[in-house]
């Protein structure tokens, strides 16, 4: 079985790479990354002979279809997706979000491809105050992000429906760990803690997010593949709900750094209050998260710890 990864190079591909070759005995693997910002070719390391690394734009048709030659299943993570850039400049992440799952969507199609599984976000259903969002519920974006992504995945659900493309979307709540750009609050949070600088926080810091320990999603994805329907949407969550302050002072502790380093900045346009997702669907499947969350955190700020030379020329 050969699979295509795009987003490879990124966070989250990063680590589904990373399981995929720990898991399967002979991985046939094509990584697709335009090598952005987010994406380093240093998150793969020296790249065992079963990965070829392709760098290109998944707007690009012709690359699309080089990297999709032979693949059985596509999973598909490339994305824009920091919502503060998008506030800033929507252009990249329509580009990138629609245009770019279009143009793979069109070669998945031509190549007949057994699986695309698009990779969202719990971002796509916006805020609530009670209960939590499952997979029938309306979409509601709040930000030009998750806009574009709800986007994306109605138009990936679509090709399902229309062309009978085996199309699977998974949206999944906040991911942290190993190899996450510091843009993101986890890590700038760790990194900033580390240099003795100010953590800035959002409003009054009780925005609420759920946590999925990144191999756990990675886990729960491949699970998605293997035994989910076509055409049908599966939500990866861990019930670690927490509110920003409250993940903040846990790593201050861990890090034995003073809550004095805490400020409160001004909250950023249309901040979704709280996420919260049902995963009974997928539980069905024999999936379920592993990593409680004070573990993972442990994990990730360790990881930031030993693993100084993969973020100092970023922060530089």
């Amino acid at each position: 079985m050969k699979i295509l990864v795009t987003g490879g190079a990124g966070f989250i591909g990063t680590n589904f790479i990373r399981y995929w070759l720990k898991k399967y005995p002979e991985p046939d693997i094509t990584v697709l990354d335009k090598l952005t910002y987010a994406g380093r070719r240093e998150n793969l390391g020296e790249l065992p002979g079963c990965i070829q690394f392709i760098q290109g734009d998944i707007c690009d048709k012709v690359v699309v279809s080089q990297a999709m030659d032979g693949c059985n299943i596509v999973f598909h993570f490339a994305a824009e997706s920091h919502v503060d850039r998008s506030i800033e400049n929507a252009g990249d992440f329509v580009r990138t979000n629609i245009t770019g799952t279009y143009t793979l969507l069109e070669a998945a199609k031509a190549a007949n491809i057994d699986r695309f599984i698009h990779i969202s976000t719990d971002e796509v259903y916006g805020s609530t105050f009670e209960g939590s969002f499952s997979e029938d519920d309306p979409l509601m974006p709040s930000s030009p992000y998750s806009a574009t992504k709800a986007g994306s995945d109605l138009l990936a659900l679509s090709y399902h429906m229309t062309h009978g493309l085996p199309v699977i979307v998974t949206r999944s709540s906040n991911n942290y760990g190993p190899y996450q750009y510091p843009e993101k609050m986890i890590p700038l949070m760790i990194l900033n803690a580390l240099e003795n600088k100010k953590l800035p926080v959002y409003g009054d810091g009780k925005n609420i997010r759920d946590w999925l320990f990144v191999e756990d999603n990675c886990a729960g994805i491949d699970t998605v593949a293997q035994k989910g329907r076509c055409g049908e949407i599966y939500n990866l969550g861990a019930q670690n709900e927490y509110e920003n302050i409250e993940i903040i002072r846990k790593i201050l502790n861990i890090l034995d750094k003073p809550e004095d380093l805490i400020t409160y900045v001004r909250d950023r346009p249309g901040h979704d209050r709280r996420y919260s997702l049902q995963t009974d669907k997928v539980a069905q499947l024999g999936w379920k998260p592993e990593v409680a969350f004070d573990e993972g955190l442990q994990k990730t700020i360790s990881w930031y710890c030993d693993h100084k030379n993969w973020w100092k020329p970023i922060r530089g």
